[in-house]
């Protein structure tokens, strides 16, 4: 090997302090029901590295990136974003959906660009690490828990368990419920089935496809923690103001529930959460808008819990642990795929208005709060289909085997044309008929993942089809690359 030169051992100690001095953003990354973080984050990372096309991301409408590409992640206690292997479900022959997003992951993807300003584009290049932080959407929804006691917990619980669209789901735990008397002494046995009941309830409301109320989150996702007595708790009953018996079941279940929040909730919030810089949450808006007021109902309770996540100032719980260091959030009504181009505006209005009602209820103030619609990856194309003397506007694509319109079953290879019908213009009108009765309007299935291109013909990767990631990107990061 050559000797190095004083000059390379100045540039190596230039580079080393030129990255040393990147700035970096901490973009969080999470979702309530489905709502496609994985697919998200690959889509996301695939168009940047390809120098995708992202006409409203300010900095690439400019011209000012020059390259995109992936760097080891800071942070070596936290698996690594599986990018690759996502990727390689997504340009597979068929192509598949990736699986969804179990754990806490993390990936770097490091922007170099042309500066905005005359005098640092005088100096050079600049660099920012964009560091993206993917975590289940069932941790964030127990956010609210640190702001809550056990005998708030529970009677939160139990109003949503006898709900009318989960009380079927719950049958078997209100029954065991009901034969059990808090004040009875400890037991393991008890504590055990009711828990594991408890779970099976939450999961089968999950598998309905529309919830988002589902605390607490690691029941469904306990991971290392499976079997432990962090997550051998249930809600029972309490009255105002009463203290259970010492050594009752009663207790162990609020002394449990106390540990759950110290132990499990806490600390996310200390070592992930607490250090993000910006945050999008994907939601299923249209999910929850096709199965009615009860999905609506849980869709909007979910987003209030969620912005007190975002309210600085003395009396907020949170602060103390995040110290108002979000100050961007971004809700994003994933599968605008799903619908013809005159209803994206629509849908993103609808999510708006869902956002400003909970921002209202959850008094949210300092971080600044945006909406969009968009599909990071589109699997449906526009076409058009004559119906009569009408030209209806339609959606190509390949319904998943099993999904089903008008009595017609797809059997996931073919392609078809899909008229799914328009949103209402206004969004109050939208969300009073979703409150009222299922919008029947709309006949929506899901789509396979379109079949992509690995390169171009020049050998470059190819960039993935989307619907306006460009306009999430430039909200979440373009300031940094101003």
């Amino acid at each position: 090997m050559a000797d190095l030169t004083y000059s390379d051992l100045i540039k190596d100690a230039q580079a080393r302090l030129g990255d040393y001095l990147t700035p970096s953003v901490r973009l969080g990354v999470t979702g309530l029901s489905r709502a496609g973080k994985t697919v998200f984050i690959t889509a996301l990372v695939r168009n940047l590295v390809s120098g995708g096309r992202l006409p409203f991301f300010a900095a690439d409408a400019e011209h000012r990136i020059v390259r995109a590409y992936l760097e080891p992640q800071p942070d070596d206690s936290v698996p690594r974003f599986d990018y690759e292997a996502h990727l390689a479900d997504l340009l597979s022959t068929p192509p598949a959906w990736p699986e969804s997003t179990r754990r806490i992951s993390e990936l770097r993807v490091t922007i170099e660009y042309q500066s905005a300003s005359l005098l640092k584009r005088i100096a050079g290049f600049s660099k920012l690490h964009l560091d993206i932080v993917d975590y289940p959407g069932e941790w964030l929804i127990d956010l609210p828990l640190l702001d809550q006691d056990y005998r708030t917990f529970a009677a939160e619980a139990l109003a949503l368990a006898a709900a009318p669209s989960r009380a079927e789901a719950a049958k078997p735990f209100l029954e065991f419920l009901a034969g059990t008397d808090p004040a009875a002494a400890e037991d393991e046995q008890i504590a055990m089935t009711g828990a594991k009941l408890f779970t099976e309830h939450l999961r089968r409301v999950r598998n309905s496809g529309a919830q988002s109320t589902l605390a607490p989150g690691r029941f469904l996702l306990p991971g290392d923690l499976e079997g432990s007595p962090l997550l051998t708790f249930f809600p029972m009953p309490l009255a105002s103001g009463e203290r259970p018996p010492r050594a009752s079941l009663a207790a162990m279940m609020l002394r449990r529930f106390e540990s759950y929040k110290s132990t499990v909730v806490t600390p996310f919030f200390n070592e992930h959460f607490a250090r993000l810089d910006r945050q999008i949450v994907l939601v299923d808006v249209l999910a929850a808008l096709n199965r009615g007021a009860e999905a609506v109902a849980d869709l909007e309770r979910a987003m209030t819990s969620i912005l007190k996540a975002f309210r600085p100032g003395a009396n907020s719980w949170l602060s103390l642990l995040l110290g108002r260091k979000i100050d961007r959030v971004l809700f994003a009504a994933t599968k605008a795929d799903h619908l013809p181009a005159s209803s994206h505006d629509r849908l993103e209005a609808i999510l708006k208005t869902v956002i400003e009602e909970a921002i209202s209820r959850a008094q949210t103030e300092g971080a600044g709060v945006n909406s969009l619609a968009m599909s990071a990856l589109r699997a449906t194309r526009e076409t058009t289909a004559k119906h009569g003397s009408d030209v209806l506007p339609c959606l190509r694509g390949t319904p998943i085997s099993g999904e089903t319109i008008g009595g017609v079953t797809f059997d996931g290879t073919t392609e078809v044309a899909i008229f799914p019908g328009d949103l209402p213009i206004d969004p109050t009108a939208a969300l009073s008929a979703a409150r009222s009765a299922k919008m029947t309007s709309l006949e929506l299935v899901r789509f396979a993942p379109p079949k992509l291109t690995d390169a171009l013909s020049d050998g470059k990767p190819a960039a993935f089809p989307h619907i306006r990631l460009d306009r999430a990107l430039d909200f979440l990061i373009s300031d940094y690359l101003a």
